[in-house]
């Protein structure tokens, strides 16, 4: 074997330069110099069957996989001072440095050890969004065709070598570094690492260019992370990972931090001016402090308890949390979205306009029925299994005839290939439409695989979705050429002269035209999708042709119109009902014809009228805008009609999620709201263009993420509902008690364990939360929406107010003491202090029902808050009846009667709270619009 190809450090370093990579070399010229055959002897490599299995092997261990290096994380260590680093934090250590310099030593340690608690939190915290955010980015991980073993496998990018063969269409990303062999019409986007906007034409020829060619010339090679944007190609891989020119320019492109998404913001300006509010109220505390003759350092320390408990400081930490782990969570179930903020327009979303094949259809396409030679024919077997047969009226056809020429056609002008999975099920490699022609052909007893060995491809047009054709060559003799086309019946027919009629090609009069056409039309009406395959004979050999075959797709003789089934998935049928039941329009656009796509609308139960791509061009904006709400199915549309009807909706105010599959998909995937992505079928343009992938390819994906991205907000909803009451009442609690004359209702250790150890957990719970019952009975919410409106805030006051109000009662009937000398020996505090904690508790299960009644089945499903509230509660009882802790925390045991009061009056609030949603529903229940359920519940 010769010597491996060269390491990133052997080849000349890059220079600073606008355009860094242009002036990046490969090894000289070592690989787009010689010819395609001479690359692949020097790699060591048979093009027609690849590298074996062993040699896979050996190379991975020599070269290493096909990655680039990630920047190296900030050590664990830093990472866990980071949590030190907030102004909560700062402000606990200037009162502990206070405290200390008076004489007390106590809280200074009680201080530092609840911070090391609150710093272990936060970090385990931030480390589960870490794994949840990395295990995200392990499913989008790039699979890729290769030939190995003499056969057509797919494996994950990360495992190519020099020497792999990588087969390429259109809307694939090159994986590595390469020498295409074949390049048919191929156009590469290289502008990730040129600057140029304008795709690149590729072919196999050598570069004849003396001296250091530029890299947006090299026209015979592939790079990393760039765009098949047009054609086929197969490329031999000559570097991967840091050896490929992305890899050189690894260092000098660097890395980004995540943005932070505008939820996230919302909250860093709530905290902000939370803290602004908590400045002032600390003034006036130590103000009254001073003048209730308070030593300084009491006087500090009570200005420091409200400032702790004014700011709500886990707020950022927990959302970050939470949409990491409900990113993680909607992975697991296929939906795998790529941007946090993506997750807050989920919830959102008013339409979803869906591709028909793959998603709102299981994709499993399979030749039913054919037209040719004036007979019908039907097909049995569904799948890709080739048991069936193709029967006619008269029973099974055991002598194909002249309907062999058809069914071989449909094999040569195709990609498609027939395999097994790993369970030896039947599965395919490629586009499931063209493997239904496979799989046809397999059934009346013909071998693709044999058929085209026999008639290899000399030439090619590769399908366009402007063209809506595909075209191929091949040799049909010693001075003959087979010209065979595949593609949309209205475009194969109109270029044909002749069909293939019983005795021969028969000329393509009117009245034979119109029995083409009603043969299609029958086969529409049905829900099939149509192919129409037809050939015309050159007359001279394929190894000699030399024009341009796109010229020759004209005066075809029409062979065969196939009609294939692709079945709506029941789920499919279940979740667009559950799209009209949350208020979510659903639209049906697709390049099938409108009679096809009308069929399978009905059975899907997609409302509205058919229009065409025709029809859409007839309209101008404003008239697409006034119709297109009356407007359920898109038929005949090309990717600049997608764009259009995204657009009009959106000009009507609406959050628009789009599917898509294919490279021109990629605009109308970047114009909607959420581009969503197939990843199955999808091209890697689409994935990239996308906001979400759908791992299954299935619509009911997408609605569960709906509903998905409705329940994690309502859960922020919910928790900063939570925090902030409990912030806002024992401000007021403190700032009461001490205008009224009193020491502070709570010391500095108290409030550190409700707003820490008392907070964090419930509010965590709380961010995990499933969907709440009726989460998709109710409109979308609207985007503008801000976490913190008049309503949440009048509701969250409305919350504090009575958890104050209650605290204080249950305070001042204590007839606690005034002087403060006296305070670690008053139970009025103990228990005003238990009270507010066991509130709480109460609020937080009174938040997460939502409007729903605390008394439903629904309270007991979320184990971890339940769980974090016992704790809290034993951790209470602990801290007042244990003498070690009634130290630290300054409390006095309370006696049976004071324990029942503190048990009692948490129900005096869930019974208030009970009586408003009483009063919230019934409100919901007279103004709801009738289409919606009145009792959908809110995390409002």
């Amino acid at each position: 074997m010769d010597t491996p190809p060269p390491s990133a450090a052997d080849r000349p370093a890059s220079n600073d330069n606008d355009q860094p990579a242009a002036v990046l070399t490969s090894d000289e010229g070592r690989w787009f110099r010689p010819s395609s055959a001479e690359v692949a002897r020097d790699l060591d490599v048979n093009p027609v069957d690849g590298l074996s299995s062993d040699e896979v092997a050996r190379r991975l261990e020599v070269h290493g996989r096909n990655e680039l290096a990630e920047p190296p994380r900030r050590p664990g260590w830093l990472r866990f001072l980071d949590q030190f680093r907030n102004l909560l934090v700062y402000v606990l250590l200037g009162a502990a440095v206070l405290s200390a310099a008076v004489g007390d030593f106590k809280d200074p340690v009680i201080i530092l050890i609840v911070l090391l608690i609150n710093a272990v939190l936060g970090y385990v915290q931030e480390h589960r969004a870490d794994n949840a955010l990395d295990a995200l980015r392990k499913m989008l991980e790039l699979i890729v065709r290769v030939r190995r073993n003499g056969e057509v496998v797919e494996v994950p990018a990360a495992e190519l070598v020099p020497g792999d063969l990588v087969l390429l269409e259109a809307g694939d990303r090159i994986p590595a570094d390469g020498r295409f062999l074949v390049a048919a019409s191929l156009s590469v986007d290289e502008s990730t690492l040129t600057g140029e906007s304008v795709p690149v034409d590729k072919d196999d020829r050598p570069v004849t260019e003396s001296g250091d060619v530029p890299l947006a010339e090299r026209h015979n090679l592939g790079h990393m992370n760039t765009t098949v944007v047009r054609g086929r190609a197969e490329m031999v891989v000559t570097e991967t990972g840091m050896e490929t020119v992305v890899g050189q320019l690894a260092g000098v492109l660097g890395s980004t931090d995540n943005p932070v998404t505008p939820l996230q913001e919302q909250l860093d300006k709530l905290g902000k001016r939370l803290a602004l509010i908590a400045g002032v109220a600390v003034l006036i505390v130590f103000a009254v402090g001073l003048a209730q003759g308070d030593e300084l350092s009491e006087a500090v320390l009570g200005a420091v308890a409200l400032a702790v408990a004014a700011i709500p400081e886990g707020l950022p930490a927990v959302v970050t949390v939470t949409l990491a782990i409900g990113v993680s969570r909607m992975a697991k179930h296929h939906a795998i979205v790529k941007r946090l903020a993506s997750v807050e327009t989920l919830g959102s979303t008013t339409v979803i306009c869906s591709d028909k094949t793959g998603t709102l259809t299981l994709n499993q396409m399979t030749a039913t029925a054919l037209a040719s030679r004036g007979q019908m024919f039907a097909v049995d077997g569904l799948g890709y299994g080739t048991v069936g047969t193709v029967r006619s009226d008269d029973g099974p056809v055991t002598d194909l005839g002249g309907l062999e020429a058809a069914l071989v056609a449909g094999v040569l002008c195709n990609d498609a290939h027939l395999t097994t999975d790993d369970e030896g099920a039947p599965a395919i490699v490629g586009d499931p439409t063209e493997a239904a022609l496979v799989v046809l052909a397999a059934k009346a007893g013909l071998d693709p695989e044999q058929l085209r060995a026999a008639s290899p491809r000399v030439d090619e047009v590769p399908f366009d979705s402007a063209t809506k054709f595909m075209a191929t060559l091949h040799p049909a003799g010693p001075d003959r050429s087979l010209v065979v086309v595949k593609g949309a019946p209205d475009v194969v027919l109109g270029r044909c002269a002749t069909v293939a009629g019983p005795a021969g090609p028969e000329p393509l009069e009117a009245s034979v035209r119109e029995q083409a056409v009603a043969a299609n039309d029958a086969l529409g009406a049905q829900g099939l999708r149509v192919l129409a395959v037809a050939t015309r004979e050159l007359p001279v050999s394929a190894a000699d042709y030399t024009g341009d075959l796109a010229a020759e797709v004209s005066d075809l003789d029409l062979q065969m119109l196939v009609g294939i089934l692709d079945p709506a998935r029941p789920e499919a049928v279940a979740a667009i009902a559950e799209c009209h039941r949350a208020g979510i329009a659903v639209k049906m656009i697709t390049g099938d014809h409108a009679s096809t796509a009308g069929a399978i609308a009905a059975q899907l139960g997609v409302k509205g009228r058919v229009v065409t791509g025709a029809d859409l061009e007839a309209m101008s904006d404003e008239e697409l805008a006034a119709q297109i709400h009356d407007i359920g199915v898109c038929a005949r549309v090309s990717p600049q009609h997608k764009v259009r009807v995204v657009t009009a909706l959106q000009s009507l105010g609406e959050v628009v999620a789009m599917t898509g599959d294919g490279v021109n998909d990629a605009a109308s995937l970047r114009q909607a709201e959420i581009g969503v992505a197939m990843g199955i079928t999808g091209t890697e343009v689409t994935k990239e263009a996308g906001d979400m992938i759908l791992a299954d390819d299935n619509f009911a994906t997408i609605v569960e993420a709906v509903e998905r991205g409705r329940a994690i907000y309502d859960n922020i909803v919910t928790f900063v509902r939570f925090q902030l009451a409990t912030n806002i009442s024992a401000l007021s609690a403190i700032l009461l008690t001490r205008l009224l004359g009193y020491p502070a209702i709570f010391n500095p250790i108290q409030v550190l364990f409700v707003n820490i150890i008392a907070d964090g957990p419930p509010a965590m719970s709380l961010g995990v939360d499933p969907p709440k019952p009726g989460v998709m009975d109710r409109a979308p919410r609207d985007r503008n929406e801000r976490i913190l409106s008049g309503r949440r805030l009048v509701r969250i006051c409305w919350t504090a107010a009575v958890m104050v109000a209650l605290t204080m009662w249950v305070f001042l009937s204590q007839d606690p003491t005034t002087k403060p000398s006296e305070v670690a020996g008053d139970s009025a505090y103990t228990l005003a202090f238990t009270l507010f904690v066991f509130l709480q508790m109460a609020n937080a299960l009174c938040v997460r029902a939502g409007d729903l009644s605390l008394f439903n089945r629904y309270t007991l499903t979320n184990r971890t808050l339940l769980i974090s509230v016992a704790a809290i509660v034993a951790s209470q009882v602990v801290i007042v009846q244990v003498p070690f802790f009634e130290k630290i925390f300054e409390t006095v045991p309370l006696t049976l009667a004071e324990w029942r009061t503190a048990l009692l009056v948490p129900l005096v609030f869930i019974a208030v709270e009970e009586l408003r949603k009483v009063g919230v529903r019934l409100v919901r229940r007279r103004s709801a619009p009738a289409e919606l359920a009145p009792s959908a519940p809110s995390a409002a």
